[in-house]
């Protein structure tokens, strides 16, 4: 039988000659330090996306010193190194355009060093999926750790956070009832600490998924990003990475359909953001994998939202974690799940929530016969204006809007939106639906988080707070109103999404699923005729790549030639 190489001896380097590549590989990695001893050691690789346009990941040097800690400790030796970063407020034109530059970032790294596994250490938006996606097509035993969300500040002497508190702050601003000074004081505690945002975003949903999924430490989602107890959670991940790496335990050998269904059954739960879908469906697709819209609608008519935090409840991810994080959200809903599913661990689901077992009081997580909404916190939408679906976050929805008939009030994309929106003369009311075209993933392009449009300000002062607005667009996990995004196909490629007119009737039943354009079929085939779909693709680097690759929403805005597993890449 041949011997398993470990460690440096692992993807030497192409000199034609194996015993000199591993001579001059030792030989530079001595210049750090190290003696032969630990050369011959298991070597873990540590991703390190700390940046300065990234607080997020402001405590990341620490965790991944934590995370050597724990893997010395264990008997392996660990190695850091640097991928791209992506902060959601720092990336032009947004993060969700690179997450895909990431993930081929991490995929390349991880299968270009020599290693025996991985940690993953990221927490922003787009990162945590990105690495999943490039550690899953790499092929290689990993772990992740997130950053942890902030902590709470206080504005006026109410509790707020990023982001949901943003957008809030931010609308009653634009509805005159806050001042510049307000504003700036507001900014002031936003963010008061690093970490990722406080609220059931994003950043807290992927987290809450990957741990369903079982790809990091049992209770690592939740812990707060400065407290003693997310350093506490590096150094265990770097003991479990030792000990995956020694056992060769691959997410790619285990992970199931199921695993992803129980993550899809963890984002309905808890009200999670409406990136999830995309983020999971792009990391179940580098498995081979295909989660579908209808199974998602399925799943949450039977699943209630049981977390009560913004923007669909009242509280924040602090909270959360003193109730117990994510394994109380798994007992609660128990029966909905396939608790036999393996994790990272070695352990099952049902093994974890056994051994935790939870007695205390908390208000936090609902029980099923007291939820936050009857069922799921996302639904999906079709019809002739969605004919391979939308998506609407039902539960942070206006209840008088999910059946609504109005008007279109239609932007042809973001510079018409900022060039008109605020118009003392444009012609719209509350009882308008508001259309923005082209914010999909090869219109904007990217799919930005445009979907949010802004109220009117001339029906912000009277006092609007929210309205329908439908795009092909994404919306901020942090967001709330009653809001359709996903429309696939998107307008860029000819959707049907393209050719509605102000003026348009639009037709929304939450109820029943439906998003309807009220104009004939004969009508729709004019249109295509006298407005022919003309795009542009750029004509070099990765923007080429992005437009002539990237797919469609319900396929997870992944790359066409990324989907998919490749055996020749296990090592």
């Amino acid at each position: 039988m041949e011997k398993k190489l470990i460690g440096m001896k692992k993807r030497l380097t192409n000199y034609g000659d194996d015993d000199f590549a591993l001579f001059l590989r030792k030989s530079f990695i001595k210049g750090f330090g190290h003696n032969d001893d630990a050369l011959d050691k298991p070597v873990i690789g540590i991703i390190n996306t700390y940046s300065d346009f990234n607080s997020c990941h402001g405590n990341l040097n620490s965790l991944v010193e934590a995370s050597k800690a724990g893997v010395l400790a264990a008997g392996a030796l660990p190695l850091s190194f640097p991928t791209i970063s992506l902060h959601e407020s720092f990336s032009f034109p947004t993060s969700m355009y690179l997450r895909n530059l990431m993930a081929m970032d991490t995929e390349e790294m991880m299968k270009a060093l020599p290693l025996d596994a991985c940690i993953l250490i990221g927490g922003c938006d787009k990162t945590v999926p990105a690495q999943i996606m490039g550690a899953l097509s790499a092929n290689i035993p990993f772990v992740q750790l997130v950053t942890g969300p902030m902590s709470v500040g206080s504005f006026k002497g109410d509790r707020v956070g990023a982001c949901t508190d943003c957008r809030r702050i931010w609308a009653d601003y634009r509805s005159n009832n806050l001042t510049n000074e307000d504003v700036l004081e507001a900014s002031n505690q936003l963010v008061p600490t690093v970490g990722t945002c406080g609220v059931m975003g994003t950043a807290s949903t992927m987290a809450l998924m990957v741990e369903t999924l079982g790809l990091m430490v049992p209770g690592g989602a939740c812990a707060p990003a400065v407290s003693a107890q997310r350093v506490r959670i590096s150094e265990e991940t770097g003991a479990l990475a030792v000990k995956i790496a020694n056992l060769n335990h691959n997410p790619r050998d285990w992970l199931t359909e199921r695993s992803f269904e129980n993550a899809l059954r963890v984002l309905l739960a808890v009200g999670g953001s409406t990136n999830g879908i995309i983020h999971l469906t792009a990391m179940a697709g580098r498995m081979g994998i295909d989660l579908s819209l209808d199974r998602l609608d399925e799943l949450g008519r039977n699943t209630p939202v049981i977390v009560d935090l913004k923007p669909s409840g009242e509280g924040y991810m602090e909270d959360l974690d003193k109730a117990g994080g994510l394994v109380r959200i798994l007992t609660e809903i128990a029966d909905l799940l396939y608790l036999d599913e393996l994790t990272v661990s070695g352990e099952t689901l049902n093994q974890i929530i056994k051994r935790t077992r939870m007695s205390w009081p908390q208000s936090v997580v609902r029980t099923r016969g007291t939820p936050v909404f009857d069922s799921g916190g996302l639904a999906v939408l079709k019809g002739n204006l969605a004919p391979d679906g939308a998506i609407i976050k039902q539960s942070a929805a206006s209840s008088e809007l999910i059946i609504h008939q109005g008007k279109a009030v239609v932007f042809d994309g973001l510079a018409d939106l900022s060039n008109r929106i605020d118009d003392e003369d444009l012609d719209v009311s509350s009882k308008d639906i508001l259309v923005l075209k082209n914010i999909g993933p090869k219109g904007a392009p990217g799919m930005p988080e445009a979907g949010l449009i802004p109220i009117p300000k001339k029906l912000a002062r009277m006092g609007v707070k929210d309205m329908v607005r439908i795009s092909d667009g994404r919306m901020s996990g942090t967001a709330s109103g009653t809001i359709v995004l996903h429309v696939a196909p998107e307008a860029a490629i000819g959707g049907p999404l393209n050719y509605v007119k102000n003026g348009d009737e639009i037709y929304l039943n939450v109820n029943t699923r439906t998003l309807k354009l009220l104009v004939s079929d004969e009508e729709l085939q004019v249109r295509k005729k006298k407005m022919p779909i003309i795009t542009t693709s750029p004509k070099r680097g990765y923007g080429k790549l992005f437009h002539e690759h990237v797919m469609q929403a319900p396929q997870g805005v992944d790359f066409d030639f990324l989907k998919g597993v490749d055996d020749e890449d296990k090592l």
